[in-house]
């Protein structure tokens, strides 16, 4: 019995060490659960924020990654569907980090691509639920794909892209803030 229990807890321990990280996803300008800042609410709607994309860091990306792409959302969006916010795609995959202020700045990384907002225009959207509405939740997400390129022009609004993102992921991770006004 004790030579069993012994290969069971050898095997789970060089299981654990053989498996891959989770993959993570952090920002200096992003905190999960807290209010987002307003450098990066939008400045427009009645809103006045900075409207300055916020920095991402990634890591752990699974083993095959062939590129990323970042999306942002908010499910609360009284739409019906949400509303997108951003989406950057065909992010080369040795990068793993988008800069503050990156998108309409042409700072992101070579042969990224900005596909169109729920405002109607490509580039980053801040935050601006409508006034006295619950703070909403904005859901920024990297995604590791099993391609190279999405074949989308910068034109593709954020459901388009969302479809060939989730077609192509083998991992994923998120930051979630709330903002409201």
């Amino acid at each position: 019995m004790r030579l069993i229990t012994a290969v069971l807890l050898a095997a789970s321990v060089f299981g654990a060490t053989a498996a891959q990280a989770e993959m993570k996803l952090t920002s200096k300008d992003l905190t999960s659960g807290k209010s987002m800042a307003d450098a990066q609410v939008f400045n427009s709607f009645g809103c006045a924020g900075r409207n300055i994309s916020p920095e991402l860091v990634w890591s752990a990306a699974p083993e095959g990654t062939k590129s990323f792409a970042v999306m942002a959302y908010d499910p609360d969006a009284p739409t019906g569907s949400g509303w997108w916010h951003w989406s950057v795609f065909n992010i080369p995959a040795n990068v793993s980090k988008i800069a503050t202020g990156a998108s309409g700045e042409k700072k992101l990384p070579t042969g990224a691509v900005e596909g169109h907002t729920d405002f109607a225009t490509s580039g980053y959207g801040g935050a601006c639920p409508p006034a006295g509405d619950a703070p909403h939740h904005y859901q920024f997400t990297i995604y590791a794909l099993s391609v190279d390129k999405l074949p989308l022009p910068e034109t593709a609004p954020g459901a388009m892209v969302g479809f060939y993102v989730r077609a192509n992921t083998l991992a994923k991770a998120s930051i979630e803030v709330t903002y409201g006004r």
